[in-house]
């Protein structure tokens, strides 16, 4: 990402609270027939000093990807929206955009049969309790046993991070608060972000 000092995101407990809120990433692999994209969710590995997060890719993606082979670099985009001039005071003509954006880089361990398992369980009960009849893999154990085969999950340890919180800190505390009321209204995501983050004015 463009290195822009004063939207940078240090803290580690920031990037987890992003990866939990934002579990859909985006999986960027440097393979050997060029790059290859692909999307999955990952599930934040608590109780962990360092970012670790768990995940799996349906084959044959693993096989593009050459998982496990080299670093990967995934990315957990967080509340972004475009950001009108018309939002500044007078003779302010530039427009930007507002988001909150985590590149994640590690190399991807490899899970066996029964660490697959146990992951896409965790993951289907991670996604499921939000739902009001919430099932569970251990209803057709045999029958999801045999779906997972065709997946293949995985365990990153992030080794390295950057991430960005940009959101409208170099404006001042007057403008970034209409800006903020503005997404009230169109972006609620966006616009906890904004307050969680405050401002300094430029």
């Amino acid at each position: 990402m463009r290195h822009t000092p004063r939207y940078l995101m240090t803290d580690p407990d920031e990037v987890k609270r992003l990866i939990r809120g934002n579990p859909w990433a985006t999986f960027v692999s440097p393979a050997g027939g060029g790059l290859v994209a692909s999307h999955y969710p990952v599930l934040l590995v608590e109780n962990e000093d360092d970012i670790v997060f768990a995940s799996h890719f349906g084959r044959p993606d693993e096989r593009l990807h050459e998982l496990g082979q080299h670093e990967v670099l995934v990315i957990i985009q967080g509340p972004h929206d475009y950001v009108s001039p018309s939002l500044y005071t007078p003779g302010d003509l530039v427009p930007t955009w507002n988001h909150v954006t985590a590149h994640l880089y590690g190399v991807p361990e490899i899970l066996d049969e029964e660490e697959n398992y146990a992951m896409l369980s965790r993951l289907t009960d991670h996604f499921e309790k939000h739902q009001q009849h919430g099932r569970h893999l251990s209803e057709d154990e045999e029958g999801t046993r045999r779906a997972a085969r065709g997946t293949v999950g995985l365990r990153m340890r992030v080794t390295r991070f950057d991430a960005r919180a940009k959101l409208s800190q170099n404006k001042s505390p007057e403008v970034r608060e209409n800006i903020t009321a503005h997404f009230a209204a169109t972006n609620s995501a966006l616009a906890t972000e904004m307050r969680r983050v405050g401002g300094e004015a430029s």
